[in-house]
C-alpha cells in the first residue's frame, strides 16, 4: 500500500508543474498568426517596476499608444505587423535607452525585453510562412506611435513609452 503512494505524489507534482507553468499562458489571435506567450509574467514584471517608471514620467497630458487611435482600431489582419513594429520600438529604443540607477528595474527590464524578443521570434516564424501581412494601415498606425514617440525628447520619449506598456499588454490581452 505504501508503494502506490509514491507514483500518485509524482503523478500530482508534475501536474500541478504543468498546471502552474501553463496559468498566464495566452493564445493571442494577429490575424492569420496565432502564438501562445506568457502575458501574466510579462504583467507581472512590470507591475514590479510600474510605479517607479511612472513616478518618472513627467507628460502626464501626452499619450504614445492612444488607445483609439492606434491600438483599438487595428483590424485583426494588420495586429501581426503592428505588434510587429511595436516590439521592435520597444526593443530597440524603449528597453535599451531606459535610465535608472536602480539595479532591481534594470532586470526587470532585462527579463521584459526578453520576454518581447520572445514574441518577436514567433511573429518572425508567422512573417517568414506569409501569416503576417503589413497592410497600408498598420504602418499608418505604427507610423502615428513612433511620430508620438519623436515629438518627446529622446530620454522622455523612452519613459513616456515604458510607462505605457500597459496599454500595450491590455491590448495583446484582448486579442487573445
Amino acid at each position: 500500500m505504501k508503494g502506490s503512494r509514491l507514483p500518485l505524489c509524482l503523478l500530482s507534482a508534475v501536474f500541478y508543474l504543468c498546471c502552474a507553468s501553463s496559468a498566464g499562458l495566452k493564445t493571442l489571435h494577429l490575424g492569420s498568426c496565432v502564438i501562445t506567450i506568457n502575458l501574466q509574467e510579462i504583467r507581472n514584471g512590470f507591475s514590479e517596476i510600474q510605479g517607479s517608471v511612472q513616478a518618472k514620467d513627467e507628460n502626464i497630458d501626452i499619450r504614445i499608444l492612444r488607445k483609439t487611435e492606434s491600438l483599438q482600431g487595428t483590424k485583426p489582419t494588420d495586429r501581426c505587423c503592428f505588434l510587429r513594429h511595436l516590439l521592435r520600438l520597444y526593443l530597440d529604443r524603449v528597453f535599451k535607452n531606459y535610465q535608472t540607477p536602480d539595479y532591481h528595474t534594470l532586470r526587470k527590464i532585462s527579463s521584459l525585453a526578453n520576454s518581447f524578443l520572445t514574441i518577436k521570434k514567433e511573429l518572425r516564424l508567422c512573417h517568414a510562412y506569409r501569416t503576417c501581412h503589413c497592410g497600408e494601415e498598420a504602418m499608418e498606425k505604427y507610423s502615428q506611435v513612433l511620430s508620438h514617440f519623436e515629438e518627446l525628447e529622446p530620454q522622455a520619449a523612452v519613459v513616456k513609452a515604458l510607462s505605457e506598456l500597459d496599454i500595450l499588454l491590455h491590448w495583446m490581452e484582448e486579442t487573445a
